[in-house]
């Protein structure tokens, strides 16, 4: 359909239309880098190579839709599992994504003791999070709280060698007696 009104002519907007649609294309198609990285606890507890933020299941057998725990890094073994790989450049944004499923951290609650899900992203408040200057990750929609690794001692997941532990991941009130498990620092590779 052609247009025939009194702008018939105007070009104005065809590079700002021109623009979008490449950007989206870009978007979509995935061309923009992500950067891959293990959220991981500053104290090792118990787990010599670490806990990580982790879907129940082991990689490609994860069950995202089972939610989140506390389990041994998998950079260990040479990569980031695709279970424990989140998108550093959201992070800023209060975006924690896991990229291989496009799910973000879900707080499934805004009380102490709630656990975390992984739903699609979509910016609600109960999916930001501020990753802190002090390691502390705090919901933005409940103050105070953090994302917390539970208590030990841990419990034997079912594979590894040795054998990967695994802890419950809830949101706690934010407190210095529960620094250990609850300072959190990004990682690209293990060290």
């Amino acid at each position: 359909m052609l247009f025939k009104g009194p702008n018939a002519g105007n070009t104005m907007n065809k590079p700002i239309v021109f623009t979008s649609l490449i950007s989206t294309l870009l978007l979509s198609s995935g061309l923009f880098a992500e950067t891959p990285v293990e959220v991981t606890l500053v104290d090792k507890l118990d787990e010599p190579r670490g806990f990580c933020l982790d879907t129940l299941g082991f990689q490609a057998n994860a069950r995202p839709e089972e939610g989140l725990q506390t389990h041994s890094c998998y950079s260990y073994q040479g990569q980031l599992g695709v279970d424990q790989a989140f998108d550093a450049d959201g992070i800023p944004d209060a975006a924690f994504r896991l990229i291989e499923f496009d799910l973000c951290m879900t707080a499934t609650g805004f009380s102490t003791g709630s656990e975390f899900a992984l739903e699609p992203c979509d910016g609600s408040d109960n999916q930001r999070f501020e990753h802190r200057p002090n390691g502390k990750i705090m919901s933005l929609a409940a103050p105070g709280n953090c994302v917390t690794a539970g208590e030990g001692p841990s419990r034997h997941g079912g594979g590894g060698d040795p054998v990967h532990l695994i802890r419950d991941l809830t949101l706690e009130v934010c407190d210095g007696s529960r620094d250990d498990r609850q300072q959190w620092r990004l990682r690209e590779t293990a060290d």
